[in-house]
């Protein structure tokens, strides 16, 4: 094949606009305060998902997510050092179970060192991910990835003139 990604999200969809949605239909624009508002969307999805799970979102619980949000950390040992800081009483195994947790429910990723993976809110923000033999990295954005979409379809004879009007990608498991 001429392509292979790797893909944090177990499922997505981009429309012909270049706009990312979510199973749900929702759809985000970026602006200047995408940041934060993309943050906030993140915690409140993995809230909810912990909350579906049976689980009690603790103070510590929302501190050690919010580090994880924040800050690109390598380790739980990271995670634990800078929540430590916000409130001494939190300890190594707290860390280590929310981590757990999280990448049970599929929030993170351990091989992108423990960075929140279910982000909804692309526009035109660099939304794939593409890893080479050489272990190089390449981002595309959404308006790139459905071009190299379409350009790779033709080229394997897949289609002729007809444009791509959605790219969706599921989780098989």
């Amino acid at each position: 094949m001429w392509w292979a990604l790797s893909l944090e999200r177990n499922s997505f969809h981009f429309g012909k606009d270049g706009m990312s949605q979510n199973m749900t239909g929702q759809i985000k624009k970026v602006n200047e305060t995408g940041n934060y508002r993309r943050t906030k969307m993140k915690k409140e999805m993995v809230l909810q998902k912990l909350r579906e799970q049976g689980c009690r979102i603790t103070q510590q619980r929302q501190i050690l997510l919010d580090i994880i949000l924040e800050e690109d950390c390598s380790s739980c040992k990271e995670i634990f050092y800078r929540a430590s800081k916000l409130d001494p009483g939190i300890g190594t195994a707290t860390v280590y179970r929310l981590v757990n947790k999280l990448e049970e429910i599929g929030a993170i990723s351990r091989k992108n060192m423990y960075k929140i993976a279910c982000d909804e809110e692309n526009g035109s923000r660099e939304v794939c991910r593409i890893e080479m033999e050489d272990h190089t990295v390449r981002y595309l954005s959404s308006k790139n990835w459905n071009e190299v979409i379409l350009a790779g379809l033709k080229s394997c004879g897949y289609i002729g003139t007809q444009k791509v009007k959605a790219v969706v990608i599921e989780s098989c498991v």
